[in-house]
């Protein structure tokens, strides 16, 4: 089985990496998914038999002013790669990672089941991108939440903002237990408890500052929270 994943230097495709250590996992600078020709011609070498796509533009305050460069990234590089898929090698598997975020966060715990209200760019993108993944005869929709299991980059974390958080290598190896069980379709790859973000970032840096969702002016989602009514909460840290 050929693996290809894409964003294989960012903190999930890093930890994928040490998953699927024989996987393909090409530097922006030899594969960027926004050059469609590039891609197919990537694909029409490689010929991967599952790709899991992790590569995107994740950023809540850049995405809010940089439209283009955010839709470019995470939709029209999705198209991209499934149409290349479709084109040479149609069975095969693609994996989407989504986000939490494309719930508008009023009430959380969403399941598969609740409908999508993204209340900001990049969660807009990243919705838009999941019904391009659907185009794929066989597909898995994976939406998460999770950080690297690393010190916190910022002085301060929401004390007001939750979500059922992971670190990058739980989701890692969440996913290579759901290929090889075959499953399909939309999935919710949440942690087994209820956090706030301080009390995520403490988990790595214990004198992180506190900070609350008044101190900022971006359309954050607040209640970030996942369950999922397919497979069982991971642990966080397991």
């Amino acid at each position: 089985m050929k693996i290809l994943i894409t964003g294989g230097s960012g903190k999930l495709g890093t930890a994928l990496r040490k998953v699927y250590p024989d996987a393909l996992a090409p530097r922006h600078t030899d594969f960027d998914i926004t050059d469609k020709d590039k891609v197919f011609e990537y694909i029409k070498k490689e010929k991967p038999d599952v790709v899991i796509h992790t590569a995107a533009f994740t950023s809540v305050a850049k995405a809010e002013t940089e439209h283009e460069a955010c839709w470019t990234l995470n939709v029209r590089g999705t198209e991209n790669l499934v149409e290349a898929l479709r084109t040479v090698n149609p069975k095969a598997l693609f994996i989407y990672i989504g986000t939490a975020c494309v719930f508008y966060g009023d009430r959380g715990m969403y399941t598969e089941n609740d409908i999508p209200h993204p209340k900001n760019f990049y969660a807009f993108t990243k919705l838009v991108g999941e019904y391009v993944a659907r185009r794929m005869p066989e597909y898995l929709i994976a939406r998460t939440n999770f950080v690297a299991r690393e010190p916190w980059p910022y002085p301060k974390a929401f004390t007001d903002r939750f979500g059922t958080y992971l670190f990058a290598d739980d989701v890692a190896c969440a996913l290579k237990d759901l290929i090889e069980e075959n499953t399909r379709g939309l999935v919710h790859i949440a942690g087994d408890k209820k956090m706030s973000m301080y009390e995520l970032a403490k988990l790595t840096t214990p004198n992180v500052g506190e900070m609350t969702m008044k101190e900022t002016n971006l359309p954050l989602t607040v209640d970030m929270t996942l369950k999922s009514a397919k497979i069982k909460p991971f642990k966080i840290g397991a």
